[in-house]
């Protein structure tokens, strides 16, 4: 997919793209801090990922701008974590937002479920499948060959971007960030434990192996179940 990127400091735009570019993504970078919607107009990406604090005008006003005119995912970056700055991002049209320092793998699962939730991959963008194992995230259910189970909302989101990056890793960070943003008392140990309350839940249906554990990383959906 297509991504455009709207960000001064140069170390964080060079991370942004590097790891973006390496699961699949293309970025495009803005030349012209004066002249942003217009280049995103000519660009017509996928998805913008926008900076709040900018040279000239800063994020808020560019996203009202772009809002004119296209109806696609915008992911704020943002270095407040104040209420009333991510409301008022919300306000001018951001879809979701990431808090400074950015984690390169919390930017990469909220643009992956932006992107999903944007355009449909398949004939059901509600449903993700692996392995013959399906997440309907209308209905908030897993199934497979063996039976149907339904999922609490947090067990949804943490299988959501699993089922996303498949059987690549994702970091218990950017899982935490996922499920419980902005709730600064979570921890590891809450994630553990509801992974492990998930996992003795999957097992009803014979699938207390869908979840791989990477020690120290993250976890990944198994490629055999």
């Amino acid at each position: 997919m297509n991504l455009f990127l709207v960000e001064d400091d140069h170390m964080i735009a060079q991370s942004l793209e590097e790891h973006l570019t390496s699961w699949g993504h293309k970025v495009i970078q803005t030349c012209d801090f004066t002249n942003v919607a217009q280049e995103v107009r000519e660009a017509a990406p996928d998805l913008l990922i926008m900076d709040v604090v900018l040279p000239s005008y800063n994020g808020f006003y560019w996203c009202q701008q772009i809002r004119a005119f296209s109806t696609m995912p915008i992911l704020i970056l943002s270095s407040k974590s104040d209420d009333m700055d991510l409301i008022q991002g919300m306000q001018m049209g951001a879809d979701d937002y990431v808090t400074k320092p950015v984690s390169l793998e919390v930017v990469r699962v909220k643009i992956d479920a932006l992107l999903r939730r944007s355009y449909e991959f398949g004939q059901n963008a509600n449903e993700l499948v692996w392995n013959g194992v399906k997440l309907d995230l209308a209905k908030t259910a897993i199934s497979c060959q063996d039976g149907q189970m339904d999922l609490t909302r947090t067990e949804l989101l943490i299988l959501e971007p699993l089922f996303i990056g498949r059987s690549k890793v994702i970091s218990r960070e950017a899982l935490i960030e996922h499920c419980w943003q902005s709730e600064n008392f979570i921890d590891d140990n809450t994630l553990a434990v509801n992974i492990s309350r998930l996992r003795k839940k999957l097992r009803e249906i014979g699938l207390e192996n869908l979840i791989e554990t990477k020690k120290g990383i993250g976890y990944y959906l198994a490629e055999e179940i």
